[in-house]
């Protein structure tokens, strides 16, 4: 690749992209939701108290790592602690994902439990992920390394996937003699596994070269380090201008995301024709996702931020015309094409603007507004679709999400001047 060669330490940082995506599919989108299902059905717990369970589960391990984010944050800063609090969170996330494949017959209860600690260690692991950014690569090199972190992403995501519903489709098919709950459970297994396998080379190559010196007392001082960011968070006025225009954007891209299955299933949509085009649009999400980044390197990232959100508003607009399986297809090909890339892009362009040392700490910040802004695009699609009737009216309301995120974003300077007025190195 010349020029383009990414270091060990970038590949290796890039490769958990591969690495934790398992989750995000299996467990977090597809697998997980409908065995879940199943096992409450078969506790005599009814549809609408299931699916309210899970809810109320999410919403926990969402307030929950919104809350620690920038605590933890800011003690990772210290020399030495960053990787410590990876690994912690890593464990977590991947042998709780494990014990769920040897829970007994019917606790759903169980079953909720260990998936609020799944996500806790998913979340909590991404943080550090993220901010390891500044260390591994060179700030020319963030956004396409990034961009290709999350198109390796995608792609790692569709082999454990495409493995475990191979397997629930034998079993239900009875071609092989188990259950679909067993069939599920393997799956867990597999993620797991796959999650662990490919994180490897990150342990081994990836360093803290950017980092704060230890103190004597550092959650005490974590805490005063905190306290005196949120004091002197004028003086990062084009960072916070970022997090407002990232918080209302990034909303409406998530709330696309985690609602297009049910959104899917109200047009009519079959559940297999579902898991078809979340499988295709996991592959042609992949090249995308590279290709914004090689466009951020040519026409600045925050461009390529505009033209992320632009697409999304027509995604919006279509939705609300949206009537047939050959629409839905469009729109989710739509989506495809820029999910991954303005995701990628948001964390370089944000590894951009903070200061390196402070990394966990500004990670840390940045891991709350994406969380918090987790709420408020269902509530808004929700309220709509109610008020109007109308699911499509409820996708078409997340496009003053949107607005709002361009206009706040286009009042961001670019890095090189932001830089310049937040004094950061």
């Amino acid at each position: 690749m010349g020029k383009k060669q990414f270091t060990k330490e970038e590949s290796s940082w890039m490769l958990y992209d591969w690495a934790n995506s398992a989750y995000s599919i299996i467990i977090t989108t597809a697998v997980f939701p409908l065995f879940f299902k199943a096992v409450a059905t078969d506790a005599g717990i009814s549809d609408v108290n299931s699916t309210a369970y899970l809810g109320y589960t999410i919403a926990i391990a969402t307030f929950i790592l919104a809350m620690l984010s920038p605590i933890l944050g800011t003690i990772a800063d210290y020399k030495g602690l960053k990787k410590r609090f990876f690994a912690f969170f890593f464990a977590i996330g991947v042998g709780s994902t494990a014990m769920m494949a040897f829970v007994p017959g019917d606790n759903w209860l169980t079953f909720l439990i260990l998936y609020t600690i799944t996500a806790v260690g998913f979340a909590g692991a991404n943080i550090f992920y993220d901010a390891f950014l500044v260390d591994v690569s060179k700030e020319e090199k963030m956004h396409d390394v990034s961009s290709r972190g999350y198109g390796l992403g995608y792609i790692g995501s569709c082999i454990p996937f495409l493995i475990s519903i191979a397997i629930i489709v034998l079993a239900q098919m009875e071609i092989i003699p188990i259950s679909f709950g067993a069939a599920s459970k393997i799956a867990f297994l597999i993620t797991a596994l796959w999650w662990g396998l490919f994180t490897i080379p990150l342990f081994k190559h990836v360093k803290q070269h950017y980092y704060i010196e230890r103190v004597p007392n550092p959650i005490s001082t974590s805490f005063k380090r905190l306290g005196h960011t949120f004091k002197e968070m004028k003086q990062y006025r084009p960072l916070f201008l970022f997090l407002l225009a990232y918080f209302f954007y990034i909303d409406g891209v998530g709330t696309i995301i985690k609602m297009s299955t049910a959104y899917g299933s109200d047009l009519g949509i079959s559940a297999t024709d579902l898991l078809i085009v979340l499988f295709i649009t996991q592959i042609v999400a992949a090249p995308f996702s590279i290709l914004y980044g090689r466009l951020a390197q040519r026409f600045t990232g925050k461009k390529m931020l505009y033209v992320g959100i632009c697409v999304y508003i027509i995604v919006c607009i279509y939705a609300f015309f949206l009537r047939t399986t050959f629409d839905f297809w469009i729109l989710a090909m739509l989506v495809a094409t820029s999910q991954g890339g303005i995701q990628a892009l948001s964390r370089s362009y944000f590894a951009k603007l903070i200061p390196k040392h402070k990394s966990n700490e500004f990670f840390g910040f940045y891991n709350v507004f994406g969380k918090f802004a987790a709420i408020m695009g269902p509530l808004l699609l929700g309220i709509t679709a109610q008020l109007t009737g109308n699911t499509n009216a409820g996708v078409f309301s997340l496009v003053i999400l949107f607005i709002i995120g361009l206009v706040l974003l286009a009042m961001v300077p670019e890095t090189s001047i932001a830089k310049k007025q937040m004094n950061v190195s």
